[in-house]
């Protein structure tokens, strides 16, 4: 029996989840992730903007996606003051409220460039003064004037990522900055080892798709399904895990890391499709967990549910804790489960299965 994580694939997970691939940026990140789904595959392909596509059976007429998202939020050099601060802007959904004192890295053209969030001292401040936003958060790379910076290379529409990197706390959560969502990507790359390993045939055609620019609306996953066609997709992201303080499971639903990936019920999410995957659950004996979705479900599976002529589309997420912070986190059962989930339903889908809504 595969197992759904091996001690080589934690080992791609860590340098995979360290290395940046900010919205619009992913290519180091992609080139990675290809590198290491190339022996579990038969084809592949990259389109214009990124998203980078593992092909399995790709002479097969009936085409099933299974996709995450590859992209990581991040911030642009905006404006640099003749005193040598940086002022930033959003590439995604970065939060402001968690940037001082942090470190960052600045990708230039000529490497990386070091910098922080600053903040005055407490001993400075008063509690009428101004909270953290982006009008006052500025980075610092130790220069005293706008020559000074523009000479390390910096200038703006330079990228910024933070700085912090993986690590597993008591032996069983993972913490890093940016598993929303190169754990999805780590996850179905893990479908295609095990498929290999396990000598699966399909009677279809899988692609394994690592989208980028999901940040700032969905966008790699728009394009890449007009470029597929897919007869069915199945996404896995990231979703809220609400047993932490300060979130109000009455707005956000009772998640819990630990308790099993979360199906999701909604518009996008075709009724047929996710029998299935709730069948598979049941059968193999997989936890899962149930949330609702009041419009949108916010993620790439609404890219896909409505390209082309509409795309048969389910949502696997995985709890999450501190999304779009630095120290997101997830649980190692959860991550197996979710992989165990998504290789369990992909193998009961049949060769050009019929899940149109009723006959």
């Amino acid at each position: 029996m595969s197992k759904a994580i091996t001690k080589e694939s934690k080992e791609f997970l860590e340098k995979y989840l360290n290395n940046a691939s900010p919205t619009g940026f992913e290519s180091s990140g992609q080139k990675m992730w290809l590198e290491y789904i190339k022996p579990y595959i038969d084809d592949y392909m990259v389109d214009n903007y990124g998203t980078v596509v593992g092909i399995i059976n790709p002479e097969a007429e009936y085409k099933v996606v299974i996709e995450a998202h590859a992209d990581e939020i991040a911030w642009f050099v905006h404006y640099i003051t003749d005193e040598g601060f940086i002022y930033v802007r959003r590439n995604g959904g970065s939060d402001h409220m968690i940037a001082p004192s942090k470190r960052v890295n600045i990708h230039t053209d000529k490497g990386i460039v070091k910098a922080v969030f600053g903040w005055p001292a407490i001993h400075t401040r008063q509690e009428k003064d101004p909270k953290p936003s982006l009008k006052n958060i500025t980075l610092d790379c130790g220069c005293d004037t706008k020559d000074e910076v523009e000479k390390l290379g910096v200038h703006v529409g330079c990228v910024v990522t933070f700085e912090d990197e993986f690590m597993i706390l008591n032996k069983k959560r993972y913490v890093g900055r940016a598993l929303d969502n190169r754990v999805g990507g780590f996850m179905i790359a893990q479908v295609a080892r095990m498929l290999k390993e396990t000598k699966t045939k399909l009677p279809f055609g899988l692609y394994i798709v690592n989208s980028v620019q999901e940040e700032i609306g969905l966008r790699g996953a728009q394009m890449i399904a007009q470029k597929i066609k897919p007869d069915v997709a199945i996404i896995t992201d990231v979703c809220h895990d609400t047993n932490t303080p300060m979130i109000d499971k009455k707005e956000q639903g009772d998640l819990k890391g630990g308790k099993g990936p979360v199906l999701t019920y909604g518009p996008a999410v075709q009724n047929n499709l996710l029998k299935l995957i709730l069948k598979a659950a049941e059968e193999e004996k997989i936890p899962f967990q149930r949330l609702a979705a009041s419009r949108a479900t916010g993620t790439d599976t609404d890219a896909f549910a409505y390209s082309n002529d509409g795309v048969p589309s389910a949502l696997i997420s995985l709890p999450l804790r501190y999304m779009h912070t630095t120290v997101e986190m997830t649980h190692e059962e959860d991550v197996e489960n979710t992989i165990k989930l998504i290789f369990a339903s992909i193998k009961r889908i049949e060769n050009k299965q019929d899940f149109r809504y009723f006959t």
